[in-house]
């Protein structure tokens, strides 16, 4: 398997494309950046449907998936722990794989946050870039210590037997989607979320959730300079759909399209839809989708 040291830490990554040697400028190049306590797996489907299209890179984001976490010293210093960091080794891991030209981005969830740092730090490394299930919320002091207790457990407790009992891939998942998606993914999901680095999964859970993140993401929002569309899932209950539509209204460099029937996954749960729309606004057309549904 791959890796790349990526600010002193070996970072997993993978090429899906039709050519032997992709990243070289034949084809343009789209990164795609996951959510939280997963890996680069779920965007797999996605990139091999585009592959014909573009060299997709895909990669698991430190502490997820197959890359390392950072160490504690590292952590313990505060340099690593913020999620623009995450937008730091993103532009480290373009650099380390001489991707100097702009590349397009799709990222989610947690990840469409770190990607939205990119976008505000290093607006000329992309061309355009789509966030899915991510948006801007308010500060609400009780709610967010409500939910880093919550986070808490569920980070500590993670018995590694869990993937052993057999309708717990489902049960983990029930939460995160509308409509089905096989059970191989939802196994893969599980087996993710049990492999994340606890310091980092609990880390990028505060830093996502946070009174700097609502400062901070919606002057990102206001100042994108990126072509950016925004996708929602209807039924998302992790970022709700008004979120995105709210960061949305505060940009003008951005597109929002409501997918229905979906959650917070909606490029598994409905990938022809998402596809026919991701491809309509690379493309400069409209969306098959309402873009205000």
């Amino acid at each position: 398997m791959p890796y790349v040291s990526v600010n002193g830490v070996d970072h997993y990554y993978e090429w899906i494309s039709t050519q032997d040697h992709p990243g070289n400028d034949e084809k343009p190049v789209m990164v795609f950046l996951h959510g939280w306590a997963g890996s680069a797996r779920y965007w797999e489907s996605t990139a091999r449907a585009i592959a014909d299209e573009y060299d997709c890179l895909l990669y698991d984001m430190r502490g997820f998936g197959r890359s390392q976490a950072a160490a504690p010293a590292a952590m313990a210093a505060g340099a690593l722990n913020t999620l623009e960091s995450f937008a730091d080794d993103l532009l480290g891991l373009l650099d380390a794989l001489n991707l100097h030209q702009p590349v397009y981005m799709n990222a989610h969830s947690l990840g469409g946050t770190a990607g939205l740092y990119f976008l505000d730090r290093y607006p000329e490394r992309v061309k355009k870039a789509i966030l899915t299930c991510n948006g801007s919320f308010p500060y609400q002091k009780w709610a967010f210590e409500a939910f880093y207790l919550f986070g808490g457990y569920v980070v500590a407790f993670r018995p590694k037997w869990l993937t052993q009992i057999p309708l717990a891939p489902q049960m983990f998942m029930s939460r995160f989607l509308k409509r089905s998606i096989p059970l191989a993914e939802k196994k893969a999901f599980l087996e993710d979320f049990l492999m994340a680095d606890g310091p980092t999964a609990m880390g990028t859970l505060k830093a996502a959730v946070s009174q700097h993140a609502t400062e901070v993401m919606p002057k990102a929002f206001t100042n994108l300079k990126v072509p950016t569309l925004m996708i929602s899932g209807e039924y998302d209950k992790i970022t709700p759909a008004k979120l995105g539509r709210q960061a949305a209204d505060i940009s003008e460099h951005m597109d929002y399209v409501l997918m229905p029937n979906t959650a917070h996954f909606p490029m598994l749960e409905d990938a022809d839809s998402y596809l026919q729309i991701m491809r309509a606004f690379l493309q400069g057309t409209t969306p098959p989708v309402s873009p205000r549904a």
